[in-house]
């Protein structure tokens, strides 16, 4: 893939984060997802690419705008896997909560693994506990592991994952082992990502979660230098049948970095549409204009951007691209 596409992605996730930002606080879940998802579209088709989106809104029938199988891009350039999520954290926005963001990633064609929507089950650490824990252990032998392979005491331990009825045993299990839990309200992907961000504090990414997600955090991680593991949780014949078709049993197959977003190269990006860990949010600005703070990644070089844009609004190009912020 060309490099200058690694800055191009950015502006798909800046359309996106712009137009769900008027949402924000406002208690509508989806209107500000649709806002997003419309401008992302609107956005792809500036770009040269012959992208398929395998990661997306839901198959066909059930979403209109990104859905899976759609083909986005100018018809010009590489052919590419696209994933997407045009409002990670759709919930953060409508209650105005932290870590909201827009995320996509581009890998070459048949690279991505066109993950169903069904629950997954993550571990997710950085480059130091790369290689050395096993989604196959107990989370008590993990936790054990962790703390051994970053050489501090069991009690010092951050251990992240999302605030849910399912994952009660774990959260017992882990303060039974004394380590430290932090819960997060929603935001799969960006919680994967915590063990790799040098601020946050957090050493491993534990529980379940949304699959097309886990391929997006891999991409992620697979740029950042850190680690992905997950299992595919089937919860009915039919997802088992799915799975089956994919040639993966979903009981005991533990997918790694290569099985998810594949061995070549791959870019990540994400906008911020709320203030958190990794991004500031979107900020509506007088004058008709706004900032964005986004991220960028590129597997091959294992470099990360940070971008301050700041956007004239009124320019007839992002006015049709971000309709949501009006005339």
């Amino acid at each position: 893939m060309e490099r200058e596409l690694a800055l191009e992605a950015v502006r798909v996730t800046e359309a996106a984060a712009l137009a769900s930002a008027p949402w924000v606080a406002r208690g509508s879940k989806a209107e500000a997802d649709d806002a997003a998802t419309e401008a992302m579209r609107s956005m792809f088709r500036t770009l040269a690419i012959r992208g398929r989106v395998v990661i997306g809104e839901g198959e066909m029938d059930e979403a209109p705008m990104l859905y899976i199988g759609e083909q986005v891009g100018d018809g010009s350039g590489p052919e590419v896997d696209v994933a997407v999520d045009p409002l990670e954290g759709t919930t953060l926005v409508a209650r105005g909560m932290n870590n909201a963001v827009s995320v996509l990633a581009l890998a070459p064609k048949g690279q991505l693994l066109h993950a169903p929507d069904i629950y997954m089950e993550k571990l997710a650490v950085g480059a130091q506990l790369a290689g050395k824990l096993s989604l196959r252990d107990p989370l008590s032998v993990t936790a054990r592991k962790a703390a051994e392979g970053l050489g501090k005491p069991l009690s010092e331990l951050n251990v992240l994952l999302l605030d849910r009825p399912r994952h009660a045993s774990m959260i017992a299990e882990l303060r039974e082992l004394g380590v430290r839990v932090r819960l997060l309200t929603d935001g799969d992907v960006f919680g994967a990502m915590m063990p790799c961000g040098a601020k946050t504090g957090v050493d491993l990414y534990v529980g379940s979660g949304g699959a097309p997600e886990g391929v997006l955090a891999a991409a992620a991680l697979k740029c950042m230098g850190g680690e992905f593991q997950g299992r595919l949780l089937p919860e009915n014949e039919e997802q088992r049948r799915r799975l089956g078709e994919m040639g993966i049993s979903g009981a005991d197959d533990v997918l790694f970095m290569d099985d998810l977003v594949g061995t070549g190269d791959v870019i990540f990006a994400a906008t911020g549409v709320t203030p958190g860990d990794f991004l500031e949010g979107v900020q509506l600005l007088p004058g008709r204009r706004a900032s964005t703070h986004s991220v960028v990644m590129r597997a091959a070089t294992h470099t990360v951007r940070y971008i301050q844009t700041e956007h004239d609004l009124a320019l007839k190009g992002m006015a049709s691209a971000v309709p949501s912020l009006g005339a």
